[in-house]
């Protein structure tokens, strides 16, 4: 079985990373623009999106900088089997910048990066960027 291949998206946001970061962090906050509800127990984040709902462990926290859940799934490889966030601030410009590192099959990855533009934009939406 071949591997899926690694996508990293670059978004601007225009806000200040200790604004928007909850909402990649926290179940009240990827509720709003990423799932439809996230439930937490501990480390363990459920993800629902209609009747599908996947579990993913927050496995590396850095305030306002960077979170990495990775998906408790027996079918996938050790290593394509997270999804982060990292936030930058560009010293000079002071832009932020959210970078989204994720996996998807060959043919899903169009689907998947049209997927992550749509909740980007409605994250942008939600703190009015």
């Amino acid at each position: 079985m071949a591997g899926k291949s690694k996508l990293q998206l670059e978004y601007i946001i225009n806000c200040s990373p200790k604004v928007f970061f909850n909402r990649l962090s926290t179940a009240s906050g990827l509720t709003e623009w990423f799932a439809d509800d996230v439930r937490v127990k501990g480390n363990l984040f459920t993800f629902v999106w209609g009747e599908t709902d996947q579990i993913a462990e927050k496995k590396m926290h850095k305030e306002n900088k960077m979170v990495r859940y990775e998906w408790l799934d027996d079918d996938l490889e050790k290593d394509e089997n997270y999804f982060e966030f990292v936030v930058t601030q560009d010293e000079l410009t002071n832009d932020v910048s959210l970078i989204i590192t994720d996996f998807a099959e060959e043919d899903e990855i169009d689907e998947t990066t049209d997927l992550w533009n749509t909740q980007i934009t409605k994250l942008k939406q939600l703190l009015g960027s």
